[in-house]
């Protein structure tokens, strides 16, 4: 069968996929309630098995029986009958009246409940916070709504599927239709060879830690009160170095929460003990704004001394001397600034609208210096074509499941360290031509494959040749080491176009500003980057010509 999507009980041999999957990954790690679950799934007949993976896929836990209407699995009430048998299906289910509301239709629900609906003619809405205060206990289906001649099925498995789901793709946020994305072509993954040590979840303790640190994520979203969601945090202990990483990034972001409410002390509490990245330049702020200039130019200067990204470093060019003038200390002078060409233009207001950088681009193009618009994409995907197998290579805790875009361990300090070889052996194909070569047979091979580099959306055939007749080698290298240096702050910022020249075997690349636009952080990064290593950028700043009139 050439589609997948054509063998009506699809959904079913993926979620098969999932249970051989963590039952050959994680025999070790199931409690006894999956593996009993996985074991008995396999001997269940096949409507029971597709109506249970029906239910588990779509949205809630009570479905109607007339809702349950499938043709390849066939009458329901006679396909459920194995899953009440083993109770992973309930029709006997207590419901508080929100619950069965959502089940009923607006008649359904005023002939249920006409004696004390006052105002029949209402929203069905309006009816139930009065209904609420009436109704407190919890019934079955059939004793709600006895006039009805209708099952009402609840699935009582739904949280072990979440485990298992959770297990199998390392958090919650990725579903089942990821499967049917796959089988449709609609997304691609690498096909990573998985090892024993990959595992992210190596023992039953990682799950428990996993799933408590989902919960903790949740209180925080619903708004519960900082202390005790920073309280819950704290209780976990893991050696696990991954979930300290997911533990890490949580805080930080409660710690950012903190800033946007001016909770600066308790903003500053979570900084001081959070290993994420830029945990230590958020530290530095809460303190400044806090006064406490001393504190902030201590901790200031120390990260100038071992600075954790670029990103960071460039921070501090800010930070230091506004610590200084307000702590009474003389300033040092500014470092020279980078010299970047620069270049006016006026045009007239595009109509239709159209952005500023596809205006320049169609103004400064020609057949024989072509413009194209890339931005991050362009040396991103050449670095990413390149190193492939670097960023693909089976580490341990870097893939966990076949449906990652990169590995999990992308932004780590060691990311690149624990790949050194196999990154020296990629880049050092830029000695010779081979580099070329490597590039254009990964285009073909890995076309549309999912990649946290490669933007296949952008990357024609014909841009990809044009970049590598006129990039040269020396250049290529340079931007891939700054990539490697720090990839979450690096990986952005790079100019808007970039101009090639064939026939010269040249190019220049052109960051836009729009009336009033101003350069950012990162892009002035990259900017002083290139000037540095004499590579042709030019900033190009827009006018309308009703402007300047």
């Amino acid at each position: 069968m050439s589609n997948p999507l054509e063998d009506p009980f699809y959904y079913l041999h993926n979620f098969q996929q999932v249970l051989d999957w963590l039952g050959q990954r994680y025999a070790d790690v199931l409690d006894d309630e999956e593996q009993r679950f996985i074991a008995q799934f396999s001997q269940v007949p096949q409507p029971a098995q597709a109506l249970l993976v029906r239910m588990v896929m779509r949205k809630g836990v009570h479905f109607r029986a007339s809702k349950l209407n499938y043709v390849e699995i066939g009458p329901a009430d006679q396909a459920v009958q194995p899953l009440l048998a083993l109770g992973w299906v309930s029709e006997q289910g207590l419901l508080p009246l929100d619950e069965v509301w959502g089940q009923l239709q607006k008649g359904e629900a005023l002939q249920a409940f006409k004696p004390w609906i006052e105002q029949p003619r209402g929203k069905k809405s309006d009816w139930l916070p009065g209904l609420s205060t009436r109704f407190t206990e919890p019934r079955t289906f059939a004793q709600w709504c006895p006039q009805l001649d209708e099952r009402l099925y609840s699935l009582a498995v739904m949280d072990l599927c979440d485990r298992l789901r959770l297990m199998f793709f390392g958090n919650l946020y990725q579903d089942w239709s990821e499967f049917v994305l796959a089988d449709l072509g609609i997304y691609t993954y690498e096909k990573v060879e998985f090892c024993a040590e990959s595992r992210g979840l190596r023992h039953r303790d990682d799950v428990y830690g996993l799933l408590f640190l989902h919960q903790c994520q949740q209180a925080f979203e619903a708004g519960e009160p900082l202390e005790e969601v920073l309280a819950q945090i704290a209780t976990l202990s893991t050696d696990n170095p991954w979930l300290e990483k997911r533990r890490a990034k949580l805080l930080f972001q409660v710690g950012q929460h903190c800033e946007r409410l001016a909770e600066l002390a308790l903003a500053e509490v979570i900084y001081r003990d959070c290993a994420y990245p830029g945990a230590r330049a958020r530290l530095i702020r809460v303190l400044e704004r806090q006064e406490d200039f001393a504190q902030a130019m201590a901790l200031a200067q120390a990260a100038q001394a071992a600075p954790q990204s670029a990103a960071e470093q460039q921070h501090l060019l800010r930070v230091l001397p506004r610590l200084r003038r307000k702590l009474g200390e003389p300033a040092l002078p500014k470092p020279k600034p980078q010299v970047i060409q620069r270049l006016d233009l006026e045009l007239p207001f595009p109509e239709p609208v159209a952005s500023v950088e596809f205006c320049v681009q169609a103004h400064l193009g020609d057949d024989g210096g072509p413009v194209h618009y890339v931005e991050n994409t362009l040396i991103n995907s050449l670095f990413g074509l390149l190193c492939w197998p670097a960023i693909f290579a089976p580490l341990p805790g870097s893939f966990f499941h076949p449906f990652q875009r990169g590995p999990v361990d992308l932004h780590s300090e060691d990311f690149q360290q624990r790949r050194a070889e196999l990154f020296a052996a990629c880049l050092d194909q830029l000695h010779d031509q081979r580099y070329k070569t490597t590039i254009r047979q990964r285009y073909a091979e890995k076309w549309g494959t999912q990649s946290p580099f490669v933007f296949w959306n952008v990357l024609s055939e014909t841009l990809l040749e044009q970049a590598l007749d006129c990039l040269p080698a020396a250049h290529l290298r340079h931007w891939f080491d700054r990539l490697l240096l720090d990839i979450r702050a690096n990986r952005a910022g790079m100019p808007d176009l970039i101009q090639f020249w064939p026939a010269q075997k040249t190019y220049r690349m052109i960051e836009v500003k729009g009336p009033g636009d101003r350069l950012q952080d990162n892009q002035l990064r990259w900017l002083e980057f290139c000037s540095e290593h004499q590579m042709p950028v030019t900033v190009c700043y827009v006018r309308w010509a009703e402007q300047g009139a």
